[in-house]
């Protein structure tokens, strides 16, 4: 009975990790209402999310701040080509289409990594992931309106900027893996989001807009896009991981584009067809297929550092 609950307890735990990923949406269009760009609000999930990380580290974990100085190459490259741009072409695809739109394109990530994989680590492409490959496909143009009807409801430039955020996202898996038994995940997470950080302080006009957060609700939706859809998520998702698989913590894990559409569908007002509802479930189903996989052939360390967003 013990054994049971605490099972229970452990998913639910993980869950919940995946679900406050699923409710960015809650936090970003108010944002948006307030005149931010998806740039600006890449800088604000960046910005908020290292603080509050490195407050967290140096009270709890001030043991796991130490690294090495050659491996901030890695650091750089997963907080700027991966965390800034995935996050930039997915707040723009939300702030010009559909959450669910956005949220499912996304998911064609872990097909990306399948593929850089096999061009970086020579990963085998086997039957079973170019099953993952295609289904990923046809759910996509499901979605975006190629399939059933041959008429493309989505403008390429959206279509390309939902592709690239996968693809940056599918970047952070190549980054990390070269210092994942070097690192906890919590430190990779802080040290990758001060590059964030940086990079979206010099690019951006965030500062410029500092008076905006005298606002009140501006300022409680800037900490809880950090706290929620980075902290509490990766808190939660990460304390499940050590206790299960992560072929089983990856099936959980979808249940973060599912909260996300329903939070379109319930609070922004979005409208779905029933071939789009078939196309999200394949783009999920692919996704689940990668992951069983990589599960089995042992990149379970892998598979526990790419699931950062």
């Amino acid at each position: 009975m013990k054994k049971s609950m605490l099972n229970l307890r452990v998913y639910l735990v993980t869950i919940a990790g995946a679900a406050c990923w699923g409710l960015i949406g809650l936090f970003i269009a108010p944002l948006y209402a307030h005149g931010f760009t998806p740039w600006d609000v890449v800088a604000i999930r960046g910005i908020f999310s290292f603080v509050i990380l490195i407050l967290i580290m140096a009270i709890f974990y001030r043991d796991r701040l130490r690294t090495r100085l050659k491996d901030h190459f890695y650091f750089a490259g997963a907080g700027i080509f991966s965390i800034a741009f995935f996050n930039y072409f997915y707040f723009e695809v939300f702030s010009q289409s559909s959450l669910s739109l956005a949220v499912t394109l996304l998911y064609t990530g872990p097909l990306f990594v399948t593929v850089l994989s096999r061009l970086f680590f020579k990963e085998s492409l086997t039957v079973r992931k170019s099953l993952a490959l295609t289904l990923a496909v046809i759910g996509c143009a499901f979605v975006v309106g190629l399939l059933p009807f041959g008429q493309q409801g989505i403008p390429m430039n959206i279509m390309l900027m939902g592709v690239l955020s996968g693809f940056c996202y599918a970047l952070y898996s190549i980054f990390s893996k070269p210092i994942t038994k070097r690192y906890s995940a919590l430190t990779i997470t802080m040290y990758t989001f001060l590059y964030t950080s940086i990079f979206m302080l010099l690019t951006s006009d965030i500062i410029k807009k500092t008076g905006q957060f005298q606002q009140l609700d501006v300022l409680v939706y800037a900490v809880l896009l950090a706290l929620v859809t980075t902290v509490a998520a990766y808190l939660l998702y990460s304390s499940g991981l050590k206790y299960l698989e992560a072929s089983k913590a990856s099936i959980l894990a979808t249940i973060e584009p599912i909260v996300a559409v329903l939070i379109g569908v319930i609070f922004l007002g979005e409208t779905l067809q029933a071939w789009q509802v078939l196309g999200i479930a394949l783009v999920l189903y692919s996704a689940i297929l990668v992951a069983e996989k990589r599960s089995r052939e042992k990149k379970t360390v892998e598979l526990k550092q790419y699931k950062i967003h």
